[in-house]
């Protein structure tokens, strides 16, 4: 695979998102940036949040797992379908009965200053990490592939891929992340479909000799009853996918943002329905895929790496079928890397200035703009530092335990927004609220790590965010009190 041919490529590529940017960024204020002037089409938006769903780590890893866990993240995808369905009824006309911006404004009106700030706090620490960490893998691809070769630096790699989000983003903000991220779907699916037509070509296989290759496979078993003590067991994955989609989708500004640049409360609806049905045929794509990989290795005798991870690449740019396929790859991982990206960067931007900074409550528009622009760069520029200490420390498994420490902090916002929504109660809204906040993680912590010998084998899965949750929930009622309106819950 010619250097020169996939640096063209890449930058035909990012010269596409630019003219988009400036395209929507044209005439854009604080709320073009921040909800796209709440005109966003809601099909778009449906289409542009997969592409949010599947970074550049999910790309690879996905087709991965299939060695190990066979169909077996099917069942969470159908679990996703349920959590989504319960935003749709449940958190969006909250959300736009209260006109927010920042969905974290919820628990400032239900609760208080304390649990508002410390429910923004929770969100900026896990989002920044996890799409930092996201951001360092893209970026090891790129300089290993391309920039390596012209003698460019990591940092220098780095660099340039921190200023393309950030030149995508820095105008139109949520009104131009949903528009790129559209093409950058499309462009990751075109990838993994031409993926699995190459090599089923190299195996003598049309398209529909692919599927019932993959359906005919020990790898495609989706259910599993067997032993609820193991983790792929069918409701540790179905309960743990819900509740994961109700928190990393309903309770992320990252996700929600999207949903409320919908014109209202009806078209949002209508997005999140078609956005979780159509998750689940491309995720069944992205399984078929792995499968299609595996059959290959074991048919050409290809040694199958120690971590499943490196599979797809390893087949797609190690020169054992068409270069063409490297430069499908690559410009695959790069489409859903920075489909995740620039809607992190955005997001993280908003809450800061809302949430932290309180721009909204200024009345000078222009230096509303000049502080979310500030607050933009240095987001940016935080990023930057984050992803130069996972480069010193130099250890992927450090990225692994970046994704676990995160997965830990949405289980105290499902906590506090459960809370607010399913009781009357009111928080002591204080120092107690922070506490309990990292107590729960740090005691799930301490039972998942016990579980084996405390519950007879018995080990945790996804569903261990319900368990955080619980423990949050729990906590928060101990310093809680009667409701003097006896008002607040959204369910009674």
């Amino acid at each position: 695979m010619s250097p020169v041919i996939l640096l063209i490529t890449i930058l035909i590529y990012f010269a596409l998102l630019i003219i988009i940017s400036w395209i929507t960024g044209k005439k854009a204020d604080n709320e073009t940036f921040f909800r796209g002037n709440r005109k966003s089409p809601w099909f778009v938006v449906a289409y542009a949040m997969i592409g949010t769903s599947i970074s550049g780590v999910t790309f690879v890893s996905v087709p991965g797992w299939v060695g190990t866990s066979q169909f077996s993240y099917l069942q969470m995808v159908l679990g996703y379908f349920l959590g989504y369905m319960v935003i749709l009824s449940v958190l969006m006309p909250v959300y736009y009965r209260m006109n927010l911006t920042s969905i974290y404004t919820y628990l400032e009106e239900r609760f208080g200053k304390w649990s508002y700030k410390t429910g923004v706090w929770v969100f900026l620490i896990s989002r920044t990490f996890g799409s930092a960490a996201r951001l360092y893998l893209m970026a090891i691809v790129l300089y290993i592939t391309i920039l390596q070769k012209w003698n460019i630096s990591f940092t220098l790699t780095v660099l340039i891929t921190i200023f393309i989000i950030w030149l995508i983003t820095y105008k139109g903000g949520i009104k131009t992340v949903i528009w790129t991220d559209s093409l950058q779907t499309t462009f990751f699916l075109v990838a993994v479909v031409l993926t699995l037509l190459l090599i089923g070509k190299s195996m003598n296989m049309n398209f529909p000799a692919i599927v019932k290759a993959v359906v005919k496979s020990d790898y495609s078993k989706v259910f599993f009853f067997d032993n609820w003590t193991e983790k792929h067991f069918f409701w540790k994955h179905f309960l743990g996918g819900a509740f994961i989609a109700m928190t990393m989708t309903g309770l992320d500004q990252d996700q929600m943002q999207k949903n409320l640049s919908c014109r209202s409360l009806r078209d949002a609806q209508k997005n999140m329905f078609w956005f979780s049905l159509t998750l689940i045929p491309v995720n069944i794509l992205f399984l078929s895929l792995g499968t299609i990989l595996y059959l290959y290795a074991n048919s050409t005798g290809i040694v199958i790496p120690a971590k499943s991870d490196d599979l797809y690449p390893m087949i797609a740019t190690g020169g054992y079928l068409s270069p063409f396929l490297g430069l499908c790859f690559i410009i695959g991982i790069i489409a859903a890397a920075y489909s995740s990206a620039d809607s992190a960067l955005t997001a993280l931007t908003t809450s800061f200035s809302v949430d932290i900074l309180g721009i909204q409550k200024l009345d000078n528009e222009s230096q509303k703009i000049k502080i979310r622009k500030r607050v933009h760069i240095g987001y940016a520029f935080v990023l930057f530092l984050v992803i130069m200490g996972f480069r010193a420390l130099n250890s992927t498994s450090v990225i692994d335990a970046i994704f676990i420490v995160a997965g830990y902090t949405y289980g105290p916002l499902l906590g506090l927004f459960s809370f607010g929504l399913l009781t009357k109660r009111q928080l002591k809204d204080g120092w107690e609220i922070p506490l309990v906040v990292i107590l729960a993680p740090l005691i799930c912590y301490v039972i998942n790590y016990f579980s084996p010998v405390l519950f007879n084998g018995y080990k945790f899965g996804y569903e261990l965010i319900i368990l955080n949750g619980l423990i949050t929930f729990t906590g928060l009622g101990i310093f809680s009190k009667a409701s003097a309106n006896n008002a607040g819950a959204v369910i009674s």
